[in-house]
């Protein structure tokens, strides 16, 4: 006879006796059942995971293209921040340049009108505060006198003929060093170096050019200049210039000498206004920077008429 294992599960209903062939035969049935189920959820869970990977495959690919999206726009951004960073710092430099262009023509306004107002200083001109003029305007008008001055400047006999050299005789009666008699001295004398050089101190044309014999001078140059003025300049060494020649103011005309009546070397200077002897002195000392002081210095000239021949400016004679 087989053996078989009883088991006997007793419950309130009562008790049940099971055969371990029949418990096996359920436990069978239920692991298949089991599996079957665990088959179709796994299939079904595996369909999810599967549906669920694509998605986020296909996500993924999105990502990645709007990522080289962003990238390529971010690449753009970087290169207009630089672009604009390139053009930022041109402006800022163009800025800076031009603030320090307007800075230097800011000084080059004040100096200019340092140099405008010193010039009207100089010339004599006050400008009006009610109607006050534009730098072009009053470049003009010194212009204009400036040129005025300098006709007159260039017209008159002005300045040193011989450069640096002191006075050692002026104009008036004096001692004659030879006769030793009182006598006018017409001149001022410039004791100088035999070969200094002598220039004239205004344009004009060469009225004698020569050696003076028996009256003193020696070698004699006397220039003819505008408004009857003449100069005189005498025991010269050396005569540069020929009669009827033009010279100009500043120009070389001959060397100090000591020919004539003289006891040393130097330059006898006058000047005239229609034969009348004049004190060269102030002359001398006439020039750009002071041009009111002959008006007053010397008043043997009729200036007026002068300023009627060719008007002055403001600070003409009064």
């Amino acid at each position: 006879m087989r053996q078989k294992l009883i088991i006997t599960l007793t419950t309130v209903r009562g008790s049940k006796q099971y055969t371990l062939n029949q418990l096996a035969k359920y436990l069978v049935g239920l692991f298949l059942l089991l599996s079957a189920l665990s088959f179709f959820v796994s299939n079904l869970l595996l369909v999810k995971t599967r549906d669920h990977l694509n998605g986020l495959a296909q996500e993924k690919l999105m990502l990645e293209e709007q990522y080289i999206e962003a990238l390529g726009t971010q690449q753009s951004y970087m290169k207009n921040l630089i672009e604009l960073s390139e053009l930022f710092t041109e402006t800022f430099y163009e800025k800076y340049q031009l603030e320090n262009e307007k800075y230097q023509l800011e000084e080059e306004v004040i100096r200019l009108d340092a140099d405008l107002n010193e010039m009207e200083s100089i010339l004599g001109i006050i400008p009006s505060p009610e109607q006050p003029a534009s730098p072009e305007e009053r470049t003009d008008l010194l212009k204009a006198a400036a040129l005025q001055r300098l006709f007159l400047l260039h017209s008159i006999p002005n300045g040193l003929p011989v450069k640096g050299a002191k006075i050692s005789s002026g104009f008036g009666e004096r001692v004659h060093p030879i006769s030793r008699r009182r006598s006018q001295h017409n001149g001022i004398d410039f004791p100088s170096p035999i070969g200094t050089p002598i220039y004239a101190t205004a344009d004009g044309i060469v009225e004698r050019a020569g050696l003076e014999s028996g009256s003193g001078f020696g070698n004699l140059i006397i220039l003819q200049h505008n408004f009857g003025f003449k100069t005189f300049y005498a025991h010269l060494n050396e005569i540069k210039i020929a009669q009827g020649q033009y010279v100009h103011k500043g120009q070389l005309i001959g060397t100090v000498g000591k020919t004539g009546r003289v006891t040393g070397p130097h330059l006898h200077y006058e000047v005239r206004h229609l034969l009348t002897p004049l004190d060269p002195y102030p002359f001398a000392r006439w020039g750009l920077s002071n041009f009111d002081y002959i008006f007053n210095a010397v008043e043997d000239i009729p200036w007026e008429s002068l300023s009627a021949i060719y008007p002055l400016n403001q600070a003409g004679p009064q």
